[in-house]
């Protein structure tokens, strides 16, 4: 059996086929090892934006509640592991060794696998082995062609759409719509999150034809803001106030909705819960990389953010902070990869920035600092360029008071990338 470190490099090889949209490597596949994910409960979560954030809620409660819970995200930011997770752990390296090879064992010997082919099969089996009563799965990319969109799920979240991976799901958020409408199944019901009445039609047509029952935000449930960071669930049948959640903006109030409507409306009757499980879950919810406050003075915040979507929501909470502290600087650190509205994402949080250092991720899809300097449509703001991650936030820290705000943001693998630097044992900023 290979060690770890050559079994990711066999599976991180398999990028070399690129996204591959299609069910039939999958099913083939999942089918040579038994259908692994028809033998527990599935809930399925799409969206351009909050989905994982609204994953990781979901399980939290459901686990929170008694039950043994599976979770399967992407893409992950420092470790492999964090992909696959059963009770709130990553998998053990010798696991995903083990899965690797036996998985890579059934697979058609002529079929090219794609690396997330080949990763979800993997987690599907390891939630079977770890006899998990319910597995919660993020799609990866789109929907109907998601290879997680094998699922039979007790219910679908979308949690929102946005203009991403045009290149693959189309060129409007209408055409991306109908893409990740594809993870609606007959008679399984379909939450969806706050949307514009174009999107959300597109999702109640496709509803319509497979007889899925549709909860819509501000239509089905809501939520109420009874203070900073406490609120009030009303939904499709229960009421739940004094509500709150660790993680960190108020967009993910609104996730915590969402997740909390797919409970309601899917697994109430066989996974049911209680108001504390509820309120220990949310309050114990773990999202690395999204508004996670890693240092106090300077406060240094880091955001996965990657979309226009994503820009607002950090521009929310970043001018949060700054009104709560008159005369604190912004200093930005921001890395972008080529795929990505950078411009738009530049022109949404500039506004609020006094030093911005740009940056580019150790990836070859990566927007060069020169590129990323091009886009910036404000000659004022001091900017400076510094193609080393590490180096750049270095810079940030030496331009920083304690009452300063550092954030890192544009892509999760920027944010990984400081944030292996910053929990790696030699990571003093003396040898940046």
């Amino acid at each position: 059996m290979l060690t770890y470190s050559e079994t990711l490099a066999s599976l991180f090889a398999l990028h070399r086929f690129g996204v591959k949209l299609g069910l039939e490597a999958i099913t083939e596949l999942l089918h040579r090892l038994g259908h692994p994910q028809r033998r527990y409960a599935t809930l399925h979560i799409a969206g351009t934006n909050g989905k994982g954030s609204s994953a990781a809620m979901v399980a939290a409660i459901l686990q929170a509640g008694g039950y043994r819970v599976g979770l399967y995200t992407s893409p992950h930011l420092m470790d492999f592991r964090e992909r696959i997770r059963v009770q709130d752990h990553d998998i053990s390296e010798d696991q995903v060794c083990k899965l690797a090879e036996r998985v890579q064992q059934v697979a058609h010997p002529l079929g090219s696998l794609t690396f997330f082919e080949l990763t979800t099969a993997m987690a599907f089996q390891h939630f079977l082995d770890q006899e998990v009563d319910i597995a919660v799965i993020e799609v990866g990319l789109g929907g109907r062609y998601d290879a997680t969109n094998v699922l039979h799920p007790l219910g679908v979240l979308i949690t929102g759409i946005g203009l991403d991976h045009e290149m693959y799901l189309g060129p409007t958020v209408e055409s991306i719509a109908w893409e990740k409408a594809g993870i609606i199944h007959r008679n399984v019901p379909v939450v969806l999150g706050q949307m514009s009445m174009s999107v959300r039609q597109v999702f109640e047509t496709v509803a319509q034809e497979h007889a899925a029952t549709l909860f819509r935000f501000g239509q089905d449930f809501s939520l109420s803001e009874t203070g900073p960071t406490e609120f009030t669930y009303r939904g499709i049948r229960e009421t739940f106030s004094g509500l709150k959640t660790n993680l960190l903006g108020r967009h993910q109030m609104q996730n915590a909705s969402y997740a909390l409507a797919l409970l309601e409306s899917a697994t109430s009757e066989r996974f049911p819960l209680s108001v504390e499980a509820i309120k220990f879950g949310l309050q114990h919810v773990r999202w690395k990389g999204r508004l996670e406050v890693v240092q106090q003075d300077p406060m240094v915040v880091l955001d996965g953010a990657h979309n226009p979507l994503g820009a607002r929501v950090l521009f929310d909470f970043l001018q949060s902070q700054l009104h709560d502290c008159p005369g604190r600087q912004l200093i930005v650190i921001l890395g972008m990869m080529q795929d990505k509205h950078y411009a738009d994402f530049l022109q949404i949080i500039l506004p609020l920035v006094d030093s911005l250092i740009l940056t580019q991720p150790h990836m070859d899809r990566a927007v060069t600092v020169e590129q990323l300097a091009q886009a910036v449509s404000r000659p004022d703001v001091t900017t400076f360029t510094i193609a080393h991650p590490w180096e750049a936030y270095g810079k940030a820290l030496d331009l920083a008071s304690a009452s300063d705000l550092i954030c890192v943001t544009g892509s999760l693998f920027l944010v990984g990338e400081i944030m292996q630097h910053l929990t790696s044992p030699h990571s003093s900023m003396e040898q940046r």
